[in-house]
């Protein structure tokens, strides 16, 4: 890593960031490696299932916008550690009274989703202390925290098998907890923390068409990265038969390589342009999704395709985030939220598509032709936009940030 960069920023905050990130995600993914053998028992159907591993991501997308705007008012340090007392008591409390019905597992999904929104938090706290022509770096590494969703598929699965799946929701929250002690010592606010606006004003920037494409380039990438992430143990359960413990180790390989590649996504990005990388991203994608659509007949190869689409869509992420301080630096805490809200929809649609796609037509291939559409959309989108990009706001930070 770049001397420059480690003296660019302040590192506990940085590392404070990813670790609340990575534990937070960890947390709202967990009714989707849960998801196999919370149905069971409850006898829910594919559309059940879609929209219970859905909820989660729907509730923290709502919730990032909230976020956004409160880590102004009340700075990044402090809304973390209320939010993270929130998630915890609700793990407790699902841990300790059980579930028993479809609707408390929604009703635990919004809980979860405050773990989601923990994206408008630990992005502000990073991206506060590091200059334009680190930004992606930094956010890339803040943004890996998403490698939490690995955690979750890989060890859930198993664990509900070894001590029942209610008893999971009570041994997260011990993580939760130590890493709720590290954050409060490690994560300090930036001196550059923007003063806080009134409500209507933060909204303003929805007037500004850039404020939208980001919003719609973030909602295919890290749409696609948390709606699979959600539902792949589903995916592979029901489609290849796998054990809900193999489908979660599937599914951890695909988050892993997603979610890896999220620095190196911001890092490349710094280096040759968010732009060219994110472009080169979305085709990716949109080939990968639409294979995979067509059901290949082994689960190794469906396993091989979706890894690819996650190293995509990771790398995506890290690649919009590294655009968005540039053109929104002042509003960042805001524009993080709102576009994280994005990427949350994106999610929502997708988990909950999957499922819907399968109980209409008996298939999952129409929901993911739909979104390697959207894909494709994104990439039309942003070659009409990248021109207007580099020669209005892209210019004047040439010198210092490449876009």
């Amino acid at each position: 890593m770049k001397t420059s960069f480690l003296k660019a920023g302040h590192t506990p905050s940085l590392i404070a960031a990813f670790l609340y990130f990575d534990v937070s995600f960890m947390v709202w993914v967990l009714m989707g490696p849960l998801a196999v053998q919370i149905s069971k028992d409850l006898g829910l159907d594919a559309a059940q299932k879609g929209l219970m591993v859905a909820i989660p991501v729907l509730a923290g997308a709502i919730l990032r916008v909230i976020n956004g705007v409160a880590v102004d008012y009340l700075k990044p340090k402090l809304t973390g550690i209320l939010c993270q007392v929130v998630v915890i008591l609700g793990l407790i409390a699902a841990w300790y009274f059980g579930l028993h019905t479809y609707g408390q597992t929604l009703l635990v999904g919004i809980v979860l989703g405050l773990a989601g929104a923990s994206f408008a938090i630990a992005l502000p706290l990073a991206s506060r202390w590091y200059p334009p022509e680190h930004q992606g770096t930094a956010l890339g590494i803040a943004g890996a925290g998403n490698s939490g969703t690995v955690f979750a598929a890989l060890f859930a699965p198993s664990l509900a098998v070894a001590f029942g799946w209610n008893n999971v929701f009570g041994l997260v929250a011990i993580p939760l907890v130590i890493v709720l002690g590290a954050y409060s010592v490690m994560a300090k606010d930036s001196p550059d923390c923007p003063p806080p606006k009134s409500l209507a004003s933060y909204f303003s920037v929805l007037k500004i068409g850039d404020a939208w494409w980001f919003m719609f380039f973030y909602s295919v990438t890290f749409g696609g990265f948390v709606g699979l992430a959600s539902s792949l143990s589903i995916y592979f359960n029901d489609q290849y038969g796998l054990s809900p413990v193999v489908a979660g180790y599937c599914t951890a390989a695909c988050v892993f390589a997603g979610s890896l590649v999220r620095p190196v996504g911001g890092a490349v990005a710094d280096r040759i342009g968010g732009i060219k990388s994110l472009s080169v991203m979305y085709a990716v994608a949109t080939c990968a999704f639409a294979i995979v659509s067509f059901g290949l007949p082994a689960a190794w190869m469906a396993l091989g395709v979706f890894v690819v689409g996650m190293l995509a869509l990771g790398m995506g992420n890290g690649a919009v985030f590294q655009l968005v301080p540039q053109r929104f630096r002042r509003e960042i805490g805001v524009m993080t939220g709102i576009v994280g809200m994005t990427g949350g929809l994106g999610g929502f649609y997708l988990a909950s598509s999957l499922g819907y796609s399968k109980q209409l037509t008996g298939s999952y291939q129409t929901g993911f032709l739909v979104f390697a559409g959207l894909a494709f959309v994104a990439l039309l989108g942003l070659s009409g936009v990248k021109k207007r990009w580099r020669t209005t706001w892209g210019a004047a930070s040439l010198s210092a940030a490449r876009i």
